[in-house]
């Protein structure tokens, strides 16, 4: 047993570990759920994982995603928040330019049949909607929820500063 806050709690049994590498992306998630533990971390927590891999699975595909977003907006921007904005906005995709630009947007025709949900996505997004649950809408409901650190992670950052000002500035230093 160990103590946190002030309280003694067994070692977690239940967790989340998320972790990928592959190629230049490095995601590590991890949560411990303990008996303190509440549902909206948990659901914050999975949220977080969800959000990382949807921006990454479509780069992976080869799908310019910045690119996307910028189609988005334009569909939907200026026209503040609501449902009007979703009929403008998705009639604006059914467009020759617009259907163009979405598959200047991917690497071949195969991948921009997912550029399109993307699209909807962030559509939805930017006239107030939310499809999905995401960080920023729990954050938003919850405001005390804060994403947990990574263990180690700032000592890490504290050790790095230490050796940088131990460094004599005519070296390169502080």
């Amino acid at each position: 047993m160990y103590r946190v806050d002030g309280v003694s709690v067994d070692e977690q049994e239940e967790y989340i570990d998320f972790m990928v590498k592959y190629k230049d992306w490095i995601s590590i998630k991890r949560l411990a759920i303990r008996g303190f533990t509440k549902p909206e971390e948990v659901s914050y927590h999975l949220a977080s994982i969800k959000a990382a891999m949807d921006s990454r699975a479509y780069r992976i595909l080869g799908i310019d995603t910045d690119a996307l977003d910028r189609i988005a907006e334009e569909a939907a921007g200026g026209r503040g928040k609501g449902p009007g904005v979703l009929s403008t906005a998705l009639g604006f995709l059914s467009s020759a330019e617009a259907k163009g630009r979405v598959r200047q947007a991917c690497a071949d025709d195969t991948v921009a049949k997912l550029a399109q949900p993307y699209i909807v996505n962030r559509i939805l997004a930017y006239a107030g909607y939310e499809a999905f649950i995401t960080p920023a809408a729990m954050a938003r409901l919850y405001p005390g929820l804060k994403p947990p650190k990574a263990p180690g992670m700032g000592r890490h950052k504290k050790k790095r500063q230490e050796l940088q000002a131990s460094v004599p500035a005519s070296h390169g230093g502080a």
